[in-house]
């Protein structure tokens, strides 16, 4: 990178002892700041609004210790796949089993999301940052590159789009994991949702999927009318959605709160939906300053579908080193109301 003030820029130390960057672009009334840090969405605000509508917060450490996975992009391969083992190509991987000794998750003990990304290019309305994800890392074959591109268009959208190459036929299958919370409140219990989604993935103890999915009608997954996200009693929200249109980018998700909606755009087939039961966060410099404790933000991760490698009729998340991963999706705040 050539003229920036990298000690302007400069948001911490990673453990490697590299210096962790933030990248504040913004176009159309939205500012978005974004760490190199797990290319991760730290801070994501309007002109016109006085909090910031993604948790966060403004020390580095934090995110070693707390907020892992907050607004980074998870992967090699992001979710869960059953006891750490994949077959591919004939051979059968063994996986890091990084949550409660049983599965695989979101990139093992050490993914993407836990990595200092280097940044390639920032100027006001933009930045890409890259990763090398090395041959055998958590189990997976293949130097996998990954690159990232925030923008924010002239509506004040966020666009994402991720891109991946790999050397060896590896699994690809990259999420961004943002918390949203539009209403600065403790909770976003009161929160409306939709999603384009007739069917869901119905999960086991263990939260691995229990193979074909599930028509959503009738449901505590029915969100196809907009409705309140959780009620006294309602089931843990942490499921895979199956996005009806798979393939084509188009909008697939609405929460909305007070007079905020966030709109939702994607081309992944699904949508894991989870509604922070378990965030228990006390003792950090929070975005709001008050602290992370069950239900205060809402993850919604545009994604391939869970345990899809042990699953050959699910969305293939297999990339071939002639092929190009490629996922993008957009996060736009209107009035409710507006289109």
């Amino acid at each position: 990178m050539t003229g920036l003030d990298m000690k302007d820029m400069t948001f911490g130390t990673a453990p490697d002892g590299s210096n962790v960057l933030r990248c504040r672009i913004s176009n159309g009334g939205t500012t978005a700041s974004i760490l190199t840090w797990g290319a991760t969405l730290q801070d994501f605000r309007l002109a016109h609004i006085g909090h910031s509508l993604v948790l966060g917060g403004t020390r580095f450490e934090d995110y070693l210790d707390h907020y892992k996975y907050f607004g980074a992009i998870v992967g090699r391969v992001a979710n869960r796949i059953a006891d750490g083992r994949a077959e591919l190509a004939g051979a059968l991987l063994s996986l890091d089993k990084n949550e409660n000794g049983k599965t695989y998750l979101h990139g093992g003990f050490i993914g993407s999301g836990e990595r200092n990304w280097t940044l390639e290019h920032v100027d006001e309305t933009s930045c890409e940052m890259s990763l090398c994800m090395r041959d055998g890392e958590a189990g997976f074959p293949g130097n996998l590159t990954l690159s990232a591109n925030y923008s924010i268009d002239d509506d004040g959208a966020l666009c994402l789009r991720i891109m991946g190459r790999t050397d060896k036929t590896t699994f690809c299958s990259p999420a961004h994991h943002s918390y949203w919370n539009l209403s600065n409140e403790t909770d976003i219990c009161d929160h409306f949702l939709w999603i384009d989604a007739d069917a869901y993935s119905p999960i086991d103890d263990d939260k691995i999927p229990l193979g074909a999915p599930a028509h959503v009608s009738g449901t505590r997954f029915d969100f196809t009318t907009r409705r309140v996200i959780k009620q006294e009693n309602d089931q843990v929200l942490d499921h895979n959605f199956c996005l009806n249109t798979a393939g084509e980018f188009r909008k697939v998700c609405v929460l909305s709160a007070k007079n905020l909606q966030l709109i939702v755009e994607t081309d992944a087939p699904g949508l894991q939906v989870y509604d922070g039961d378990h965030l228990d966060i006390v003792g950090t410099q929070t975005h709001s300053g008050k602290p992370y404790k069950r239900n205060a933000g809402l993850a919604i991760e545009p994604q391939n579908w869970p345990d899809a490698p042990n699953n050959p009729n699910y969305p293939n998340i297999i990339l071939h080193p002639e092929d190009v991963f490629t996922q993008t999706s957009r996060w736009r705040i209107t009035e409710v109301g507006s289109t």
